[in-house]
């Protein structure tokens, strides 16, 4: 399957773009600090009528940091401003778009007792994504190599993603006892039939072409054609994302997903993660496991691994997700979040990034440490307005209005 029809994409932008005219006039792997230089960490390449920002902190995958996200917000505003830039494009350098969030960097931070570090570090980065949903002019991102997390928080909700052979996508949160965030319950809950409460409950990867397969890309190239297809785009002198569309159009190639591929059992899927709570779905994988299912198996595998609030919280986020609009889902997550990184009602996040990427014994020590001592107050806890010594998320509604 190729690419989204050339309507359905116009239609998303132009809904975009009339809402908001007025307006106009994994998972990082760092051990350094959230901030760096931020003139060094997003680099800028000029073209005739378009910006070209390179997320480049390579060594940790483009792990997103402090200073990622708020260069990011300085640029994307003032080429917004900019009349003389007709589109944006957003890309990784070196093997990967994005690893996510620089989650090790968080887990330093509360280690050393530095709450606040981690709170505005959501903040900017929630903020960043909502900008990229609501942007004025075509967003294209190019996501050859991992994308993950908060990498696909900033991708997914813009114009044109095109995937390559290289691309693997995953919200891998619950292995480290979180919840996928950064706009994860909008898109994974828009994903078809439970496609999304699987993604976000096992944390499993899927390629580029099951991405263009199920909507998470708009377009699918071999990798050795994103030179080319960066060229032309360079030269386009235009704001008009029907141009723009055609242009990745013509580096664009038809693929079908591996048949091993999890879209290949949507059925079976569907069956068992459309149930209301974890443990119903646990019972139907099991149940489908007993006739000798192996990716039931494999699934109930995956799941096992997880943290068992966090599975729990992230379930009721996607189902939530459904009928929310993007800035009503950052929100919450950012509610959610807050929840997560301040410990009160689980260790679990250092205790997955602990066990995953500091230690890396991969034997974590949840709490609680089953499904059946998870409480309904606990992940009720994740949900509740933030108290009065601790601002919502505020995002600029009145000038830029969420797409639904």
């Amino acid at each position: 399957m190729q690419s989204f029809k050339s309507t359905s994409i116009l239609r998303h932008f132009l809904q975009k773009f009339r809402l908001v005219s007025q307006s106009r006039s994994f998972c990082g792997v760092s051990s350094n600090v959230l901030i760096d230089e931020p003139e060094s960490t997003v680099l800028v390449e000029g073209k005739a009528s378009s910006r070209t920002a390179i997320l480049n902190r390579p060594h940790v995958l483009n792990a997103i940091n402090y200073s990622i996200a708020s260069r990011l917000m300085k640029l994307y505003k003032s080429w917004e401003d900019d009349p003389d830039i007709g589109f944006v494009v957003l890309k990784g350098n070196d093997r990967a778009f994005s690893a996510g969030g620089d989650i090790v960097s968080l887990y330093n931070l509360l280690k050393q007792g530095n709450f606040q570090d981690c709170k505005e570090f959501c903040w900017t980065m929630y903020s960043l994504v909502y900008v990229v949903g609501t942007y004025l002019k075509p967003h294209v991102a190019l996501l050859n190599g991992v994308t993950m997390g908060g990498g696909a928080g900033i991708s997914i909700p813009g114009t044109f993603r095109v995937a390559t052979e290289k691309t693997v996508f995953a919200t891998p949160e619950t292995l480290i006892g979180y919840h996928p965030d950064a706009g994860a319950s909008f898109y994974l809950s828009r994903l078809p039939g439970y496609l999304g409460e699987y993604l976000a409950l096992t944390g499993d990867k899927i390629s580029g072409a099951e991405m263009i397969s199920c909507g998470l890309a708009t377009h699918y190239s071999h990798s050795a054609k994103i030179r080319l297809i960066e060229e032309q785009l360079g030269t386009l002198i235009t704001d008009d994302p029907s141009v723009i569309e055609r242009s990745l159009g013509n580096w664009g190639e038809i693929v079908h997903p591996d048949p091993a591929s999890i879209l290949h059992r949507i059925e079976t899927l569907d069956k068992c993660f459309s149930h209301d709570t974890v443990e119903e779905i646990i019972d139907a994988l099991e149940s489908e496991a007993a006739k000798q299912d192996a990716w039931c198996v494999a699934t109930l595998r995956k799941l096992q691994e997880t943290s068992p609030l966090s599975l729990k919280v992230s379930l009721r986020s996607i189902r939530e997700g459904r009928h929310q609009t993007l800035d009503q889902c950052l929100r919450r997550e950012y509610r959610m979040s807050v929840q997560a990184l301040s410990g009160q009602i689980t260790s679990d996040f250092c205790e997955g990034v602990r066990a995953r990427l500091v230690d890396r014994d991969l034997a974590p020590k949840w709490n609680p440490p089953t499904l059946e001592k998870v409480t309904d107050d606990m992940v009720d806890q994740y949900f509740s307005p933030l108290t009065a010594f601790e601002p919502e998320l505020e995002l600029p509604t009145q000038q830029r209005e969420a797409f639904t």
